[in-house]
């Protein structure tokens, strides 16, 4: 990338998972529409998602050499804590000649670099955080920035002095737009998993466990698997039910949701934000050890408001799934019940923020 295409710029920076990089591209491509002529570029990790989505994007991006250290042994996370430094210091002798206009963070160890390089510059950065619970980097550095866009009402309280605006989560342009209605959908009905853009081993093993009893109790249902790419191809070579197809990645998730009567998935802010979008009933199992335990908190909130159960991961979640699926699949008034979608303004509201800042 030339380092030339950072002046002036807006900034995205955020990865390491989908939750983190999806809200980021649906904010640029928001930026693009509203403003044609500004520059935009990336800021991401070698590790994450981005390194694999980013290359064939188009959007000029900057691919640094950083890791996550939370739960890692104490020379790990020591290592990781040199490779931000580094990366920190190597964005600030580009921003120096390069100044960007703006930096936008929505999170993940990815964005940590841009983040702590544009407080030290003096450049103007925004922050999405998209979890109930924010993390650590935005605890840090949220009282510095322009604003703190918030994913839910939850994190406002949790970062006093911060400029906080409740905004949702930004969702892909493939999610503004009006859903089918669930009745609409037509035998057989589906049961959507997804474990998240990395997969989850624990909800996998669960699935496999539990869909042929599933399948066996109702005919009318087949089961659509998204397993992570790290576990299709020993999943591939399991006994399986006809009925339960497996795929490593599924690119259109709104279509995919669309299609679907139930979903059972992990409880990733980008997850709960394009249930809400689509409007369909969700079973979630947040991931066990997620930082700050975001996942859990996200999953409540949903379940507050009457758009999924929380079904935490124990050792009979495979048994427990027979029982909670079964009981959505067996009831099609409840799945209406749960089914609550919800026109999605976050992108709106985050740029007419910059808008301000443009006059």
């Amino acid at each position: 990338m030339d380092p030339a295409a950072f002046r002036n710029a807006l900034v995205f920076t955020g990865g390491g998972t989908g939750g983190h990089y999806f809200p980021a591209i649906a904010l640029a491509q928001g930026a693009r529409e509203r403003w044609p002529d500004l520059s935009i570029a990336f800021v991401g990790a070698t590790r994450g998602i981005e390194a694999r989505k980013l290359p064939e994007s188009g959007w000029p991006h900057l691919l640094l050499d950083v890791e996550g250290f939370l739960g890692r042994s104490p020379l790990s996370a020591l290592r990781s804590l040199r490779k931000l430094w580094r990366a920190r210091r190597a964005l600030m002798r580009l921003w120096r000649a390069n100044r960007p206009w703006a930096v936008i963070a929505t999170g993940g160890y990815a964005s940590a670099p841009a983040l702590l390089a544009a407080r030290s510059l003096g450049i103007p950065y925004f922050i999405h955080e998209s979890n109930a619970q924010p993390g650590i980097l935005v605890r840090l550095t949220g009282k510095g920035a322009c604003r703190v866009w918030c994913g839910m009402e939850a994190v406002q309280a949790r970062l006093k002095g911060a400029s906080c605006r409740i905004v949702g989560t930004p969702v892909r342009a493939d999610f503004m737009r009006t859903f089918a209605r669930l009745e609409e959908g037509s035998v057989p009905h589906r049961l959507l998993v997804l474990g998240g853009s990395g997969g989850a081993r624990a909800l996998n093993e669960a699935i496999l466990q539990s869909a042929p009893a599933l399948l066996e109790a109702f005919p009318d249902w087949e089961i659509l698997h998204q397993t992570g790419a790290r576990d299709f191809p020993q999943i591939e070579t399991r006994p399986r039910h006809p009925r339960h197809g497996i795929q490593p990645f599924l690119d259109a998730v709104d279509r995919e949701l669309e299609a679907s009567s139930l979903v059972i998935s992990r409880s990733g802010a980008s997850t709960c934000a394009e249930l809400k979008a689509c409007g369909r009933p969700a079973i979630l199992v947040p991931m066990p050890g997620s930082a700050s335990d975001h996942q859990t908190e996200n999953a409540r909130a949903m379940a507050q408001e009457g758009r999924a159960v929380l079904l935490p991961q124990g050792p009979s979640l495979g048994e427990d799934l027979v029982k909670e699926a079964g009981r959505f699949m067996a009831d099609a008034a409840l799945r209406a019940e749960f089914a609550k979608p919800s026109a999605n303004r976050a992108v709106e509201q985050c740029l007419d923020d910059l808008a301000e800042r443009m006059v």
